[in-house]
């Protein structure tokens, strides 16, 4: 059985409640280099996008759930499957937390989650993800959940007037 929640964090779904927090998540431009993000979002945005979500991820081809701590229930995070292909049985992996959360292990108990359910609730063969070379963290994270490099995209990321590899990360369930 598939369970989502360890001893710190749960995945759970999106609410109307987590309207704030998402905005104010979604507009710190810290993160928007790894969410191509290009322009801040409207509350009234982050409001159409909680009142609209479908969490069928066989309709929309992704998921979005919320990582919240164990401890006091705060919400530190995203965490999405994405790209969602039953016909190849494989999804994209992306996580947020928070700036202010991170170097918790928060990010590394939710991977663990989301891949139990991937692999035992969805049916899925494998998670993929893309980390640049300087997300030194992220790395190591995906790393230490298993995910191996299946490749480096040349220039794949623009910053600024700039272009980062990424690297290609992948993940056999």
């Amino acid at each position: 059985m598939t369970t989502l929640n360890n001893d710190k964090v749960r995945l759970r779904a999106l609410e109307p409640t987590d309207v704030d927090w998402l905005y104010t998540a979604e507009n710190d431009s810290r993160l928007w280099a790894v969410t191509d993000t290009v322009a801040p979002f409207s509350r009234q945005l982050m409001w159409q996008y909680l009142k609209d979500y479908n969490a069928d991820i066989y309709h929309t081809r992704e998921l979005r759930l919320v990582v919240e701590r164990v401890d006091d229930g705060r919400p530190v995070g995203t965490v999405d499957l994405m790209n969602f292909s039953p016909l190849n049985s494989r999804a994209e992996l992306g996580v947020m937390i928070l700036p202010q959360e991170r170097g918790q292990g928060l990010a590394q108990a939710a991977v663990q989650l989301i891949c139990d359910y991937a692999a035992h609730h969805l049916g899925l063969h494998q998670l993929y993800t893309y980390v640049t070379p300087d997300n030194e963290a992220s790395l190591a994270m995906c790393k230490a959940a298993g995910f191996v490099v299946a490749g480096t995209l040349r220039q794949w990321v623009k910053r600024g007037n700039n272009y980062t590899d990424a690297v290609l990360m992948q993940l056999i369930l």
